[in-house]
């Protein structure tokens, strides 16, 4: 469980309507279904005019996603794999490291030391783990851009859920008494519009562009580890190259780590 999406939301929704009850305003008034139809169904509705049926179904997978940690193998661990492979290689041959390939379960990590195993040119090898890379950054890109217009049209459509509610209220002039709570109600659409938009779409779309950080700084870690596998560079070696790409922290607590051994 990703503890910081909910604690994110929980605390958007307490703070929201604390402030909302702190102002003396009433919440059965929120209690609108006219509102969350327009809001809700009509963002809904933008989404699957701008976007197509196959990008739309993976909507409940990138909600999934944010709800649950990332499972990016921890580097500090991809770090002390590097070196054994390292020292595998450079005792028994770049062939040796075939039995180790079945061990390693990310899909990216096993296609390139495969490719290595296999001879193949390190250019190719490094070209292929890019474009790789590249497109799997464009499909994150094309999943983050959902929330985004998500939370562009949102605030929108609650400006066009007051307007309605007021044509609605003032329309019907015939209970003064009334007129107020109908004005306050027309309002809830637009308060519904802006929360959905900047408490729930744009953070959910920032959440998704960082887990894919996360993710394409691994992936390079990879590629790094993999080609310097194949140039046959000393444990030592792909030790100081990948270094770079672990937080300074971290990078202090695996030496003290070593140096204890």
């Amino acid at each position: 469980m990703e503890k910081s999406t909910i604690i994110g939301l929980v605390a958007g929704v307490v703070a929201i309507a604390l402030g909302y009850m702190s102002k003396g305003a009433n919440p059965a008034i929120l209690l609108s279904p006219e509102a969350y139809l327009i809001i809700l169904g009509g963002t809904f509705s933008c989404l699957f005019t701008g976007f197509t049926l196959t990008q739309m179904k993976t909507f409940p997978k990138l909600i999934k996603k944010i709800l649950h940690a990332p499972d990016n193998a921890p580097k500090d661990k991809l770090l002390a794999l590097f070196i054994e492979l390292s020292q595998i290689a450079r005792r028994e041959g770049i062939l040796a490291l075939e039995n180790k390939v079945n061990e390693i379960e990310d899909p990216f990590f096993r296609s390139g030391l495969g490719m290595v195993i296999d001879g193949m040119d390190p250019e190719f090898v490094g070209d292929v783990m890019e474009a790789e890379l590249q497109i799997m950054e464009q499909r994150h890109t094309e999943c983050a851009s959902i929330f985004i217009q998500a939370g562009t049209y949102a605030p929108t459509l609650g400006v066009m859920g007051a307007v309605i509610g007021l044509i609605a209220a003032l329309g019907n002039l015939s209970d003064i008494g009334k007129l107020g709570e109908a004005i306050s109600s027309a309002f809830v659409a637009t308060l519904m519009g802006i929360f959905t938009g900047y408490v729930l779409w744009f953070p959910i779309a920032n959440k998704l562009k960082v887990m894919s950080q996360m993710e394409v700084s691994e992936k390079r870690m990879i590629i790094e580890g993999i080609l310097s596998l194949q140039a046959g560079d000393s444990p030592t070696a792909i030790e100081a190259k990948l270094m770079i790409f672990i937080p300074q922290s971290e990078r202090d607590k695996i030496k003290t780590d070593k140096a204890g051994e």
